[in-house]
């Protein structure tokens, strides 16, 4: 991030002052990052090995250690050094004689997180602090930048996640957690081994999309000229395999969905999928209780036959049979009436709106009972539960259920209201595969970007035979905040999706000055255009701006040019949003911001048949009611992308409005669809269905909303989310947006 603050500037010189002591090092002959290096000992070792040790005894057993410096105190003749490895920290007692002139000398030029080597004998001071006595002190790694303020640590989420490292160097929890998922992983694959299971792995780019609905990520395949898909899923690849005479296989490694981010979602992810031949819904079953058992004792310390853990504040109870239910069954608990395959379309449409849930007149009696479980059941459900019985409309690859083919042989393993594994009774049938194939085009055609491909190989390979067998996909990032409790995805991905850093030109300045090379070495300049990461400076908002018109004024002007209840509405809708943002972001411009999302769409009623032109009548009439120039600019620029030669967004208000003008539009239309007619209960899961559904709402531009989220340098969710709440925050007790 640009070091633009107070704070950001310290640093900068903390940085030159470091850099300083880097080269006072290479002057006095002393490589600040030696090729070499000697460890034997770490600090966990040595605590244990000398548990027994005496205060103020002395040993003979030479060690080297080596870690960052935690912490430097001079007192006199003697100075302590804290180092942390990899195992804990342990003390340097330091003292002038022993370490000699030279030695002693280099301890004012270290600095707080320098990686430093220590040779010597291990003691423990008279107040009981075990400690190694160096003869020998070897700078193994100079640090240039300061680590987080001590006592606060490093705190904001954003500069964690980005700067993983920096993350794991402060917070030792970090580090456990990610401790713990290496021994979850490793703990699974051993699991599946003991089971008979044979680990393989399959192609990462995809001709044909399959094995999940999910929007894919393209890339280009220059050898072949054409595109490819990187996975969205393991699964079809895995049943050839089956096919092949490879009697239980499983697959863990990466898939990729190019969708949005949330507290359970990342567009890369790590999965495992397992299919068993001669297997089913049962196997599958057993499998998942029984890894999830194992689990639950080896990381969390439970004792078998009471497998019970504690994930955010709520407690999971994983010991015993797990129930199997119905989806119809937890449906129908939801609603408070029975719901069956064979309930009326017409009324489990009625169900779906009473309940808010906006349906498609295409959808079956399947598709509708799985959205008002979805929707409504599925966050109900606590402790491990298998949900069973999809509808085959939801269920492209699984088999049928004998007793009714309306329905599947699925279940998905849910617990405390998230899923966690996904299996079906696999569907060998060519015959019947290649019906559902062909409905997955029928819908794609229909424009779900999401269904699936016809793979004619696919039905290929089952047309020379596959066993029965059951397959399950479990979703590792999820198990391992389930097992970790973590409450989001970031925290148990070393390194999660994050938008772009603005990186300045005077960052890579900072760097590269004073850089001597062998060659010759580019401009900063060159380095910058060589960086798509690099940007300038983001602009800032004057300290004051004046609209030259007030709230009342605004409403008045737009009642004047506007007479349809919804554009009256939507005016004051995106005010008081744009007032919410303001508030947080920019609260002496407060006024401002409401007034420009009052006056945003002035012209719309009476020149909408010219969008091109729009903005540009509002500047007319905003000029004739002494309205600043700033305030038309920042109105006008929210239609630039119509018009390029309207000002672009710039300033955060600028950016902010561009991003909820259509956004607060689209969740209005969701809004009024619901009983309450109130965004009080509206939630950000909804509004990504509607979102995605590009027949709901069409004239609500999506790709506008998107770069609305990029501008403003927001996931999608994240815009989502705020505006949400910034709707609820306007408006929380009457029918809110739109009649």
């Amino acid at each position: 991030m640009a070091e633009n603050t107070a704070a950001g500037i310290a640093a900068t010189d903390e940085r030159a002052m470091r850099r300083a002591r880097r080269q006072a090092l290479i002057d006095a002959g002393v490589n600040p990052y030696p090729i070499t290096s000697e460890v034997t000992a770490h600090a966990a070792e040595l605590e244990a090995q000398y548990a027994d040790l005496a205060d103020g005894a002395d040993t003979e057993d030479v060690v080297s250690v080596a870690g960052r410096i935690r912490a430097l105190r001079k007192q006199g003749k003697a100075a302590f050094i804290v180092l942390e490895d990899v195992s804990g920290s342990i003390q340097l007692f330091c003292r002038h004689d022993v370490l000699g002139d030279e030695a002693w000398g280099l301890l004012g030029k270290l600095d707080l997180g320098d990686i430093l080597g220590a040779t010597g004998a291990v003691m423990r001071t008279r107040r009981g602090q075990l400690s190694v006595s160096p003869t020998a002190l070897t700078v193994l790694s100079k640090s240039l930048r300061p680590l987080p303020e001590k006592f606060h640590g490093l705190t904001d989420r954003e500069v964690r996640y980005r700067q993983r490292y920096v993350d794991l160097i402060m917070n030792p929890e970090v580090r456990d957690v990610f401790r713990k998922r290496s021994r979850i992983v490793s703990l699974i694959r051993r699991f599946m081994e003991a089971d008979g299971y044979m680990e393989v792995e399959t192609p990462m780019m995809h001709a044909i999309l399959g094995g999940a609905n999910a929007k894919p990520f393209v890339t280009h395949f220059n050898a072949l000229d054409r595109d490819f898909y990187l996975r969205i899923a393991t699964e079809l690849p895995l049943k050839r395999l089956i096919v092949g005479g490879l009697e239980r296989v499983f697959e863990i490694g990466r898939n990729f969905r190019n969708e949005g981010m949330d507290l359970t979602h990342n567009p890369e992810f790590t999965s495992m999928e397992a299919y068993c031949a001669y297997g089913d819904l049962s196997t599958m079953k057993t499998l998942s209780q029984d890894l999830f058992k194992m689990i639950a004792r080896e990381v969390c310390g439970c004792e078998e036959g009471h497998e019970v853990i504690t994930y955010q504040g709520q407690q999971i109870d994983m010991s015993g049979t797990w129930a199997s239910r119905p989806l119809s069954e937890i449906a129908s608990e939801c609603v408070g009436e029975e719901l069956t395959m064979d309930t009326p379309i017409e009324h489990l449409r009625e169900i779906c709106e009473k309940n808010g849930i906006e349906v498609q007149p295409s959808w079956g009696a399947g598709k509708l009972l799985f959205e008002l479980y979805d929707e409504l059941g599925e966050k109900t459900i606590v402790n491990p539960t298998f949900v069973c019985d999809y509808p085959e409309e939801v269920s492209p690859l699984s088999k049928r259920k004998a007793e009714d083919p309306r329905l599947t042989d699925r279940f998905e393993l849910v617990i405390a209201g998230h899923e966690y594994a996904n299996a079906f009774s696999e569907l060998n049938d060519p015959v019947d595969q290649a019906g559902r194939f062909a409905e997955q085009v029928a819908a794609k055609g229909m424009g779900d970007d999401e269904a699936m491909g016809y793979d004619y190989d696919y039905v290929r390979a089952l047309e020379y035979g596959m066993p029965p067998a059951g397959g399950i996909g479990y979703g590792i990032d999820r198990m391992v905040m389930l097992f970790c409790d973590q409450p989001a995805i970031r925290d148990v991905l070393l390194f999660p999706a994050m938008k772009p850093e603005a990186i300045t030109r005077a960052d890579i300045e900072a760097q590269v000055a004073g850089v001597v090379t062998d060659n010759a070495a580019a401009s900063v300049d060159a380095i910058a255009a060589d960086s798509e990461k690099v940007a300038a400076a983001t602009a800032e908002a004057p300290a004051a701006l004046v609209a030259g018109i007030d709230r009342e004024a605004a409403l008045a002007l737009l009642a004047e040019h506007n007479h349809e209840e919804f554009h009256l509405e939507h005016g004051q809708t995106v005010g008081g949003v744009m007032r919410v943002f303001a508030e947080e972001m920019d609260p002496d411009n407060a006024d401002f911001w409401e007034v420009v999302g009052i006056l945003h769409d002035l012209d719309w009623e009476e020149h909408a048949d010219d969008p091109a032109n729009h903005t540009v009548y509002a500047a007319e009439l905003l000029r004739a009611a002494g309205a600043s120039e700033p305030l038309i600019r920042a109105i006008q620029s929210h239609n630039s992308d119509n018009n390029p030669e309207l000002p672009a967004p710039e300033l955060p208000m600028e950016k902010v409005l561009f991003a909820v003008d259509e956004l607060t539009g689209l969740i209005g239309a969701a809004v009024i669809m619901r009983p309450s007619k109130s965004v009080m209960d509206f939630e950000v899961k909804s509004l990504k269905k509607k979102f995605k559904d590009k027949r709901f709402a069409a004239g609500c531009n999506r790709d506008v909303i998107r770069k609305g989220a990029e501008l403003c340098g927001w996931e999608l969710d994240e815009l989502f989310s705020r505006t949400i709440d910034a709707m609820k925050a306007i408006a929380p007790d009457r029918d809110t947006f739109g009649k």
